[in-house]
């Protein structure tokens, strides 16, 4: 991953959670546009998430900077665990 500049990093950004309809799974990720990213997770040829198609997007929250919201996408994916994303995504657990 290249490093951000100061203007990317400054910018609005998305953290966002997908869940697989066939596969059950979630895919935590940020983008500056979520459902553009929803669109080309449904469509992309290769990768983790072409396996688990269709994903649907279960939740997002805007953070002030692209540096914020990577850090809430750190922390999520580093719980490992499916009732703690699901206690995110319903609004019962906190960063």
């Amino acid at each position: 991953m290249m490093p951000m500049s100061a203007e990317e990093a400054a910018e609005p950004c998305y953290l966002y959670i997908l869940h697989s309809v066939c596969g059950d799974r979630y895919y935590t990720g940020i983008s500056s546009d979520p459902e553009r990213r929803l669109v080309f997770h449904n469509s992309r040829e290769r990768g983790f998430t072409s396996r688990y198609r269709p994903w649907k997007l279960v939740f997002m929250r805007q953070y002030a900077s692209r540096l914020s919201a990577r850090k809430a996408e750190i922390t999520v994916k580093s719980w490992k665990s499916r009732v703690m994303i699901e206690n995110f995504i319903s609004g019962t657990e906190e960063l």
